[in-house]
């Protein structure tokens, strides 16, 4: 595919942070961790990199982020698999909060004092 043909959707990809834009290297490299910690937390099953069509793994920006919070809770001495749990529990705690966020921007339409002519 050339570069003029996949310009638009290219950019599209690039904003998605699901898209799974790094490799190991550069993702240990931005992190400044080894690939062993990457595979470390593959196996915990805290980040589960998709695979490139010759099985490399390759990273989204919220991976990233993810395996940074990982990194910051395992330099304070949390060990890995508590660090872990409390990224998860923190993730489902934040989608919680924009479930709830989105359900009462809802409802708070719903009983608006509508505008009559």
């Amino acid at each position: 595919m050339h570069a003029a043909e996949d310009s638009g959707g290219l950019e599209g990809k690039l904003d998605d942070e699901d898209y799974p834009a790094y490799s190991m290297g550069r993702a240990a490299e931005m992190l400044d961790v080894t690939p062993a910690f990457l595979r470390s937390l593959d196996n915990a099953r805290l980040i589960v990199p998709q695979r490139s069509a010759g099985g490399h793994r390759r990273y989204s920006r919220y991976q990233l982020r993810l395996a940074q919070r990982a990194r910051d809770l395992i330099d304070q001495g949390t060990p890995l698999d508590a660090a872990c749990r409390i990224i998860i529990l923190e993730d489902q705690l934040a989608e919680a909060q924009r479930i709830n966020a989105e359900l009462q921007h809802d409802r708070n339409e719903r009983e608006a004092p509508r505008n009559l002519p």
